[in-house]
């Protein structure tokens, strides 16, 4: 059956952890019984995303250096929600803090794993329209650019990859596919 768990967890030791992700290291026996050890990163926050689409077709990227891939790189807005916020208060905040942009209308497109071989994380990313332009409020933590560019430059992006986020990239698609934009 394709829900049984094909994998045996002997044992696991918690090699890292602190206030956003915990590292775990696990001693198994894999699918064929063979002794073997998967490495896992679980992460405290749910990822959250929003496009931002405006009446005239617009959309807006924030810019940031992201510390992990030591380079700079172009996305949609987003955040984490921690256990007790939901996604959708999230994308209301983030798009908020990080555009200074508040919606009349917020709705799901997708949920997905990042990198499901490795990491349990989860992403959900919404698209907001109705929009009213306001001052953003950045977290200390970031230091952003805002870019308000047409969807199909965004997207344009997305697909010849000078936005490589995963999330954004499948979010792009996504107001795409569904002919939101």
């Amino acid at each position: 059956m394709a829900d049984d768990n094909p994998w045996t967890i002997l044992e696991t030791d918690v090699v890292y952890d602190n206030p956003w992700i915990r590292v775990e290291h696990n001693n198994v026996l894999n699918p064929a019984g063979n002794p073997g050890i998967y490495g896992t990163v679980s992460f405290k926050n749910r990822a959250v995303a929003v496009v931002p689409l405006a009446d005239n077709g617009d959309t807006w990227l924030v810019g940031q250096y992201r510390f992990p891939l030591h380079e700079y790189h172009w996305e949609v807005p987003m955040g984490g929600a921690p256990a007790g916020e939901s996604a959708l208060d999230c994308a209301i905040r983030e798009l908020k803090e990080e555009t200074g942009l508040e919606a009349a209308a917020v709705e799901e497109l997708c949920r997905l794993h990042t990198s499901n071989c490795i990491t349990d994380e989860a992403a959900v990313a919404f698209i907001a329209k109705g929009l009213t332009e306001g001052e953003a409020e950045p977290e200390e933590t970031e230091q952003l650019t805002l870019k308000r560019l047409p969807f199909n430059e965004a997207l344009a992006m997305a697909m010849d990859g000078r936005i490589t986020d995963a999330i954004s990239v499948a979010a792009l698609m996504k107001v795409r596919l569904l002919g939101l934009a």
